[in-house]
């Protein structure tokens, strides 16, 4: 059944199917091959996977992060980024980089991140003359930096399909995420300096700087509130995203004042386009899942590479090899929803800790969003900055190469997550 559903996937996948419909059709038509199983079952599965208390937590992030950043707080999150960085060579390149750690600890979804972020920097870094395909791709890496920061949906996928606590991985992606930050910026720094692209010559006053610190800092405390609450045991993720819902509510109507009833729909709308597209997708990964545990195929890729690899830091190697060619051309939350099961059982076999392979498992995933053919991030990003998608991958290879560093880094030295 399991070479059947690969098949009819990839056929969807050349059709242009969505992929949750991709997932759906995939898993009825292997239930159909197999003849002696039930129909039922896909439809069966599809409920049960909804049923889940914690999915609720996916749909209340979303809408606290439209919520945060649909007012005056998102315009002063930009302004604090790039009023901090502009000082120094390539600072409008790593405005955006800043920008993607703080607008992480609110929205944790990088195409989300990519499309708000991107309509507003990349016009404006075009102007101060740095050409449309290198805005591109720092746009479309440095949106990949949300998922490391809490709260990342990636991660609460993750811990669905793994059992690990979504606190211990909120935490172990936070340094991991501000070493990919460093090294993003560390790039743009030594293109503009290697291209002699100019330095703004303006400087902001300190006072001003930390006026806009104090007005942007109730979003900025986001994630370490969520951090607290969930480490503590003082809330359930899903509690969690209500609070911060809540939180969000509070902060629109009596700090910034500026939330009205049309924003309000508005914000409620996109959470749940959002979620609907998230959930589709989570919906046909447990029919899928259901049918590559069924044929045991977790179980024999374990015994596979147990017979033919016995080092545990070449497996390591293979694992990332396979999430960086199944990435490409599949989008983040399936393909963690999909590999998860096979991949926690083999993390276990070899003593890797199931929270550092879920680390290596979204660090190694979000590069495949800009990654072509179909790297999400990438193409909207070029679309922005409206240029040609070669040109664009072009200039990724240097963010490509410090992600790459980061991810064996990671996958390597436990440290860097387990601390």
């Amino acid at each position: 059944m399991t070479l059947v559903m690969i098949v009819v996937f990839c056929l969807t996948m050349v059709l242009a199917i969505p992929v949750g419909y991709g997932l759906i059709i995939a898993a009825g038509a292997a239930i159909l091959w197999n003849a002696s199983l039930p129909l039922s079952i896909v439809a069966q599965q599809i409920y049960d996977q909804t049923q889940s208390f914690p999915m609720l937590a996916l749909p209340f992030f979303m809408l606290a992060g439209s919520l945060m950043l649909g007012g005056r707080l998102g315009t002063q999150l930009l302004e604090l980024a790039s009023s901090a960085m502009q000082r120094w060579r390539g600072g409008a390149l790593s405005t955006t980089v800043l920008s993607s750690v703080v607008f992480g600890g609110v929205s944790g979804s990088a195409v989300a991140n990519a499309s708000a972020l991107g309509s507003v920097l990349i016009p404006w870094q075009k102007r101060q003359g740095y050409p449309g395909p290198l805005c591109a791709a720092n746009n479309a890496t440095s949106a990949v930096i949300d998922v490391l920061i809490p709260p990342s949906i990636p991660m609460i996928l993750y811990a669905l399909v793994s059992g690990v606590s979504v606190a211990d991985l909120f935490v172990a992606g936070i340094l991991p995420g501000i070493l990919m930050a460093v090294g993003f910026i560390g790039v743009c720094w030594a293109i503009s300096k290697r291209r002699d692209y100019p330095v703004v010559a303006t400087r902001v006053r300190k006072r001003d700087l930390l006026v806009l610190a104090a007005r942007s800092l109730p979003a900025i405390l986001l994630p370490v509130l969520i951090i607290l609450g969930l480490r503590f045991g003082f809330a359930t993720p899903t509690e969690v995203a209500v609070l911060s819902v809540v939180y969000s509510l509070v902060l629109s109507v009596f700090f910034y004042r500026d939330l009205t009833f049309k924003r309000y729909c508005d914000s409620m709308v996109e959470a749940g386009i959002a979620t609907g597209v998230v959930m589709l997708v989570i919906m046909g990964s447990a029919a899928v899942g259901w049918i590559l545990t069924f044929d045991q195929v977790p179980q024999h890729f374990a015994e596979w590479v147990g017979v033919n690899i016995s080092n545990p830091l070449l497996i390591i190697l293979l694992m990332n090899l396979l999430m960086l060619v199944i990435g490409m051309p599949l989008d983040l939350p399936p393909a963690i929803l999909l590999l998860g099961p096979i991949f926690v059982p083999l993390a276990a076999s070899i003593g890797l800790d199931p929270v550092q392979l879920g680390i290596i498992m979204v660090i190694n995933l979000g590069i495949g969003l800009y990654t072509p053919p179909i790297g999400t991030t990438l193409f909207i990003s070029s679309s922005i900055a409206k240029a040609p998608l070669g040109a664009t991958t072009r200039e990724l290879w240097p963010y490509f190469t410090v992600a790459i560093l980061l991810l064996l880094a990671v996958s390597y030295v436990p440290a860097l997550t387990l601390y």
